[in-house]
């Protein structure tokens, strides 16, 4: 079984879908904030940008945990730079990206409307200046994160099936 990675920036729906094709693929779920440094979400909640080096232990936990589930898993991840997503894919070669795109100010509305989550909602600008679309990388799926989540977790299983009987 192939790992997928969920992503995009805060705000367009990660945790939600991953949890819903985590279920349907009854694949464990990883929720990838859970594993940021209490400094990481200290700058987080204080509207202060991680950087390179302030991800770089993120990625390298979230790359064994990766690996800690060969019969796959299904992994939240913002995922924002193709650097990121190769060292992510060298943890686990077949790994696929389910990325959720949004506008800039639907994923603010999202971000504002979810105040018990410590990623300030100043940050969504830096979110989106980060982001290096993967569309055209191999292995990634493109959705509309406006979309309702059921239509999404469809179209999340629809591609996966498809990709694993090719």
């Amino acid at each position: 079984m192939t790992s997928l990675i969920v992503m995009g920036v805060a705000g367009c729906g990660k945790s939600s879908l991953a949890r819903a094709v985590a279920q349907a693929q009854g694949l464990p779920l990883v929720e990838g904030d859970d594993h940021h440094s209490a400094a990481n979400r200290e700058r987080m909640a204080r509207g202060i940008a991680l950087t390179d080096a302030d991800r770089k232990d993120w990625l390298d936990t979230l790359g064994r945990l990766l690996q800690a589930h060969p019969q796959g898993v299904v992994l939240t991840c913002s995922a924002l730079k193709r650097a990121y997503r190769e060292q992510l894919r060298a943890a686990s070669p077949g790994l696929r990206f389910a990325f959720l795109d949004i506008t800039p100010a639907a994923a603010a509305r999202r971000v504002v409307a979810r105040p018990s989550h410590f990623f300030s909602a100043s940050l969504v600008d830096s979110q989106f200046a980060t982001l290096q679309s993967p569309v055209g990388e191999p292995g990634v799926l493109r959705l509309d994160a406006e979309l309702p989540l059921a239509t999404l977790q469809e179209q999340v299983q629809g591609w996966l099936q498809q990709e694993t009987s090719a």
